[in-house]
């Protein structure tokens, strides 16, 4: 529990009748930023629990994806800082190569310009003044969602400490030998110009052909397969697997290469699957990743046949033409040759295309600068198996390792002019540079900087330090690195997430950038489809904001996250969440009005009701379940949990069961008034993390705390009593029970039903004023006549039914479930008396069976009591 020293407000007035999310939220969160409660203190003495923000682009808005991440990150580090760590959510945006020049080059286009047509220095200053006036406005987002995150401290990954970060690393890596040039394929998009990352290609399935080709002539021919019969141009020989009988004659050999009048030899590569297709595949070193591949072994010549546009540069009658044209061009003239073998179209395959403007990718041979990456992903890999760094959930770990311990050497440098420029200048004798943060160029006739800039992973793989000040050792640094956990997408696990570990660990002196790995899955539609434009499901996560309040949009984030599993969501969902925000608002006015109140100690045991008892029991088991489901993850289950605590126990049962003790008055209300103060507290405190601004405005109304923000996370303060729960538990029984068959005779919750209670002998005597609040039971009277009765937990409920319901009809509906009851009980037991069926039946079946046959015997049980309670004909 919570030690609260607080001054309660009086008047319950406070509240206003309906809670109004939109006149609340902003004017919160302001007041906590101007109050420096997300300020991080870096001299402070507190534990430190830091984690960084996965920087969205500068040309990004808040999405589902980033409100459920920020929900969940958000909630971390506010429990954190109750709990008293000293916390830091780190904030900032990513300069997003592509797609910010994409933004202002479309900008540029409006007036008829391109960026030649500025220069490189002034187009540059050109996106900075863009950056200035339309980039972050997901920055104003998140202030609506609610972020807890300390914006004095907001970086930019082109600002002058990161950039200086940048340098020193690419310099580092340079003379480590571990970063080096060198002509090999990427990943190019013809429309942006420059070579892309693997995760800013996204592949879906496009309608093709796949056409067979004769290269060659009688024996000495080989047919081959392709969906690109432009790159054709391009082959430098054909490929087969040494142990295919088929071609042995033919390796070493050359054969005739369709169109072009080339000759090209048959090589010999295990490479080959002689099971797939004709086992022969054609090679084209300069268009084709793994056909570079295979150029490599066998010393094959690269030759490129397309521009930077993809505009076919070679032989004749096809130069000129874009790549698809060719492709068209190409088949027609084989065609024409009769060097087709076979056709099949439409023929559907997986291609990739440039996540920004959705062209299709052409793997191209290009002079690059790359990241030697054998010895960061061992060390990236060791930091995992050696447990200094945990994936959560555990079983993501094998996806890592499949990436870390195959990763290719990575492609670092980009044909753009936003972005960090590679820090290497070029002498007119050959001479090659690479210049540190500290280090002037060389200056000179005939000196040139290289007009490559930085893939912008480079500069977000050092988020987790440099953000902090790296390279120097500043106090933040001392402090707040390595992280406490970092929370993600599992969708770039292998490219941000490998990345920061990969650099964290060289520039850290082996220290890993944060201590665990909590993978998350995507948002999807209610039907779990994923969510896209395109599809027509997308969502603003801002309209619902709109319409149903920040804090509904977190809870239904929070309750579906389940670690590394995706989150179906839906408008029905966060309109649920939104009644649960005014149900937490209505009930706590409703107690504020009937004086609960944390004035004052908590009364000791013997003081207070079993009601009381019962509640402060279930209020410590739930601290100590949500504290444990934090500590492991487990957001949809605290929240579960919570949500039922709260709306179940708190406002469904405890209220109404104290309904009676209220209206009493007297000393014994004054003690349940303080038991639901303590109670409302400590839920309000609980709740918090995930749905802030609603309890903040009614916590601080109930005790007249300052924040929550600030205030003590509960404490279990391992008060239990079984013996309380086991009685509530009775009572609880006995109204559901008699609510049950209520329902089951049409009867409305409200309508008042006289009723006999024979309590006598039981723990729920001393209940009966609070059952017949809850239950609508008036006394007896008079002329009281019994048309059924409840036998219930030792007790009985008998009720005058006389004039609602049809005695006759319900004593043949009873009967006939009777009959359904009875059937199942003897098919159970049927099954369970068949020693050869339980000799083959798994124990979980087995077990259902069992519990269908406890099942039907309970329902024999209780019907034949309903029969009984009816009165005779």
């Amino acid at each position: 529990m919570t030690e609260n020293t607080q001054t309660p407000s009086s008047p319950d007035s406070e509240l206003p009748t309906t809670y109004a999310p939109a006149e609340v939220e902003g004017k919160l969160y302001e007041r906590w930023v101007e109050r420096g409660y997300f300020e991080a203190d870096e001299k402070s003495e507190k534990p430190p629990y830091a984690i960084v923000i996965p920087p969205p682009n500068v040309t990004g808005s808040l999405h589902l994806g980033h409100a459920f991440e920020h929900t969940l990150i958000d909630a971390l580090t506010r429990r954190k800082r109750m709990q008293g760590y000293e916390t830091l959510w780190q904030p900032g945006m990513d300069h997003a190569g592509i797609a910010t020049q994409n933004v202002v080059e479309r900008e540029l286009a409006k007036e008829g310009k391109s960026r030649h047509d500025l220069g490189r220095e002034a187009f540059v200053e050109r996106v900075w003044q863009w950056k200035g006036e339309s980039g972050g406005q997901i920055s104003g987002q998140m202030r609506r969602l609610g972020d807890g995150v300390d914006w004095s401290r907001e970086r930019f990954t082109m600002d002058e400490g990161l950039s200086e970060a940048v340098q020193t690393i690419f310099k580092k890596l340079y003379d480590d030998e571990l970063i080096y040039r060198a002509e090999r394929i990427i990943n190019w998009c013809p429309r942006c110009l420059t070579a892309i990352s693997d995760i800013e290609v996204e592949y879906q399935d496009d309608e093709g052909e796949l056409v067979s080709i004769r290269y060659g002539e009688g024996d000495a021919s080989i047919v081959v397969a392709t969906t690109r019969a432009e790159t054709m141009l391009g082959d430098t020989a054909v490929a087969v697997h040494p142990e295919d009988e088929r071609y042995k004659h033919l390796v070493g050999t050359e054969i005739e290469l369709p169109l072009t009048g080339r000759r090209i030899p048959v090589v010999a590569d295990e490479h080959v699957d002689p099971e797939f297709g004709t086992g022969a595949v054609k090679v084209t070193p300069a268009h084709d990743p793994n056909d570079f591949e295979i150029g490599q072994r066998h010393g094959l010549p690269n030759l490129a046949v397309m521009d930077e546009h993809a505009i076919i540069t070679t032989h004749g009658p096809f130069q000129g033409l874009d790549r698809l044209e060719a492709r068209s061009a190409i088949v027609a003239a084989l065609r024409a040759e009769g060097r087709i073998v076979a056709e099949k179209r439409p023929y559907t395959h997986s291609v990739g295309h440039c996540s920004r403007c959705k062209t299709t990718i052409e793997p191209r041979l290009s002079m690059q600068w790359w990241v030697k990456v054998g010895p960061l992903a061992k060390a990236a890999g060791d930091a995992v198996r050696s447990g200094d760094v945990k994936i959560h959930p555990q079983e993501m770990e094998k996806r890592y390792f499949d990436w870390v311990d195959n990763l290719h050497d990575w492609c670092i440098s980009r044909q753009l002019w936003w972005g960090h420029r590679i820090p290497v200048w070029y002498g007119p004798n050959g001479e090659v540079v690479c210049v540190g943060p500290d280090e002037q160029p060389p200056a000179g006739e005939g000196w040139t900087q290289d007009t490559d800039v930085l893939d912008t992973w480079f500069s977000s793989g050092l988020w987790p330090f440099s953000t902090l000040g790296w390279p120097r050792q500043t106090d933040s640094l001392a402090k707040f690195y390595p992280n406490a956990v970092l929370v993600t997408g599992y969708d770039i696990l292998f490219f941000w997430v490998a990345r920061m570990m990969m650099f964290g660990l060289y520039a850290m002196d082996g220290t890993p950038p944060f201590h665990t790995i909590a993978l998350h899955g995507m948002v999807r539609d209610e039907r779990g489809k994923k969510m896209s434009k395109s599809f027509g499901n997308a969502v603003n996560p801002l309209d619902w904001m709109d319409r149903y309040g920040s804090d509904a949009v977190r809870f239904t984030l929070a309750r579906g996250a389940n670690p590394g599993v995706d989150v179906p969501i839906g408008e029905d969902w966060v309109q649920a969440s939104s009644k649960f925000a005014n149900k937490i608002w209505n009930a706590t006015r409703f107690a504020m009005m009937n004086g609960a109140t944390v004035e004052g100690e908590l009364p000791p045991a013997e003081q207070l009701s079993a009601t009381d008892r019962w509640i402060l029991s279930r209020l410590n088991k739930t601290v100590a379940e949500v504290d444990a489901f934090y500590e492991d993850y487990q957001f949809s289950k605290l929240s579960d949990a919570l949500y039922h605590f709260a709306w179940d126990e708190v406002f469904d049962w405890y209220v109404e069961l104290s309904k009676t003790t209220f209206f009493a008055g007297g000393e014994q209300a004054k003690v349940s008034a303080r038991v639901l103060g303590e109670v409302l507290d400590v839920t309000l405190r609980l709740l918090h993390p995930v749905v802030p601004f609603v309890t903040e405005t009614l916590w601080t109304t109930l005790t007249g705390g300052e924040s929550l923000v600030i205030a003590d996370w509960p404490k279990d303060s391992g008060f239990r009593d079984e013996a309380a729960e086991t009685e509530i538990g009775n009572v609880q029984n006995l109204v559901r029970e008699v609510r049950r068959f209520r329902k089951e005779q049409g009867l409305d919750d409200k309508q008042k039903v006289p009723a006999r209670l024979d309590l006598s002998g039981t723990a729920l005597a001393a209940h009966e004023a609070a059952i017949r609040q809850v239950l609508r039971l008036q006394p007896e009277g008079d002329a009281f006549s019994a048309s059924a009765t409840l036998p219930v937990a030792g007790a009985t409920v008998a009720l005058d039914l006389s004039g609602t319901i049809d005695v006759e009809a319900e004593r043949k509906r009873l009967t006939k479930d009777l009959g359904a009851a009875e059937k199942e009980k003897l098919q159970a037991e049927a099954k369970l008396g068949n020693e050869a069926f339980l000799a083959k039946a798994p124990d979980n079946v087995v077990d259902k069976i069992k519990g269908r046959l406890s099942k039907a015997e309970a329902d024999i049980a209780r019907i034949k009591d309903q029969l009984a309670g009816l009165p005779a004909a």
